[in-house]
């Protein structure tokens, strides 16, 4: 990932930041932007485009790869900080820029300051790090999309965190103050204490543990779980009082493994009690003790929750619940989608209340055309009684069962030939084809970067072109 250098941003110039955006608008359909798409979208002459990339590359804010079909620029993650940290200094928020203070699996944790010198704590999301990249299991990011980048998965995550804390922070809990965010930045109050880890003594164990055993049941009555409720992300302050960091991973208390994430954070609190201040209790928590009182869930559509569930609390609760317009668009898809496949599914039975005039109509058109795997088309007589033709489908059916009885007859006859091969010879086959596709996978890995190679190939493919058409340029060997 690489360390966050910000000297070189107060020597960026607009025009910079200009191609920067303009990578990140390509960036949303391209994984790699080619340079006339960068000089397009950043409304400036190719040539000083051009020259700017080769800058943000030196820097490293810009990454020129080789691709599969093209070649173009790639956003970095210094560059992605430079425009989220562009933006913020935009608003006042960020005025400058102090050491980092903390990393996390999947977050880098800096101090800095606004215009009048206070200081903040910001949080850059960095999503796919080696230790965490599994994250198609832990958090629904994806939800319908196949792949994403790092990048966008940085910035929903930051999202989230965003919209938890402040939902967090109205209900009065003791979590830090939301200042800001900016796609994968999040700007908060600093908190002026300790990591839990890092505390070796405590003077009021008891009351402590009943505090962040409490905080569980509070979160839980209002229909959230931490999901990660240990002691490297609880700050204690000096007047020992616990204050609640890091929420991308909360679920609602709806989630089907709703019970198992609320368990396990009570059981990491026991546990560091237990090892840390020899302290062990036997009241705690249980999942069956919630008592739903709000929908904190419902209001940032927490992991595991739907819309359906979000009426009936709503209901249970005695709050209005007002369908959107998007909502009831939704639902008029989906009960569109619902008759067309009605309709699609009844077409050779005899017509019900509503699509009977339609299936006759489709029934009475002449020669229909029915393919089958033979690729011979027999046409189907025009039905009066709206009945389809079972000679017709007995014939495919038929010619379905010949045709499966012929696959297995060759494929037992391929395995009567494979016998007949010498073990030897299948592990020698064998270890050749294991060393191809390793020779082939390292092929893929080295990728030529920069554009001195992409030079030098366009230049060889031209050579080779001229050389096949000697008739057109005259050239001779």
């Amino acid at each position: 990932m690489g360390k966050l250098n910000v000297s070189i941003m107060r020597y960026l110039t607009p025009e910079d930041f200009r191609v920067l955006y303009a990578v990140e608008m390509g960036m949303k359909n391209h994984e790699l932007v080619p340079g006339p798409m960068v000089a397009s979208n950043a409304n400036l002459q190719h040539g000083g485009v051009h020259k700017l990339l080769r800058e943000l590359c030196k820097h490293r804010l810009l990454s020129y790869e080789r691709g599969k079909k093209y070649d173009g620029y790639r956003l970095t993650n210094s560059g992605y900080d430079y425009l989220a940290l562009h933006s913020l200094t935009k608003r006042d928020v960020v005025a400058s820029f102090g050491n980092q203070i903390g990393v996390g699996k999947e977050s880098n944790i800096y101090i800095v300051a606004n215009s009048d010198g206070y200081q903040l704590c910001l949080k850059l999301h960095r999503l796919g790090r080696v230790c965490f990249r599994k994250v198609t299991e832990k958090r629904d990011y994806h939800k319908h999309r196949k792949s994403a980048s790092w990048l966008y998965l940085s910035r929903i995550s930051a999202t989230k965190e965003f919209a938890y804390m402040t939902a967090l922070y109205d209900r009065k809990f003791p979590v830090p103050k939301p200042i800001d965010f900016n796609r994968h930045c999040v700007v908060m109050e600093l908190i002026p204490g300790k990591l839990l880890n890092h505390v070796m003594e405590v003077e009021d164990v008891d009351g402590l543990y009943d505090d962040l055993m409490n905080l569980i049941i509070r979160f839980a009555d209002s229909g959230v779980i931490h999901g990660d409720f240990n002691e490297f992300n609880i700050i204690l302050t000096e007047d020992e009082k616990p204050i609640i960091i890091d929420f991308p991973q909360m679920v609602s208390t709806e989630h089907p493994n709703a019970e198992y994430f609320f368990n396990r954070d009570v059981n990491c609190v026991r546990e560091f009690f237990k090892k840390r201040f020899d302290y062990e209790s036997e009241l705690y928590p249980k999942f069956a003790d919630v008592e739903r009182h709000d929908n904190l869930d419902a209001e940032v559509l927490c992991s595991g929750f739907t819309k359906e569930m979000s009426k009936h609390i709503n209901e249970a609760l005695g709050i209005e619940d007002s369908e959107s317009e998007s909502d009831l668009e939704e639902e008029a898809d989906e009960n569109s989608k619902n008759k067309i496949e009605d309709k699609c599914g009844n077409v050779f039975k005899q017509g019900e209340d509503e699509n009977e005039e339609k299936n006759e109509e489709i029934l009475d058109t002449p020669d229909t055309e029915i393919v089958t795997n033979t690729g011979k088309r027999n046409t189907e007589c025009n039905s009066i009684n709206n009945s389809p033709d079972y000679s017709t489908i007995d014939s495919i059916m038929q010619q379905m069962r010949i045709n499966k009885s012929s696959k297995k007859i060759e494929e037992e006859s391929k395995e009567s030939t494979a016998t007949t091969i010498h073990p030897d010879e299948i592990k020698r086959r064998v270890k050749k084809q294991i060393a191809m596709k390793e020779k082939n996978d390292h092929k893929k890995k080295c990728v030529a970067k920069g554009e001195a190679s992409a030079v030098t190939r366009t230049r060889r493919e031209n050579i080779h072109t001229i050389r096949q058409s000697k008739g057109i340029w005259g050239y001779e060997d």
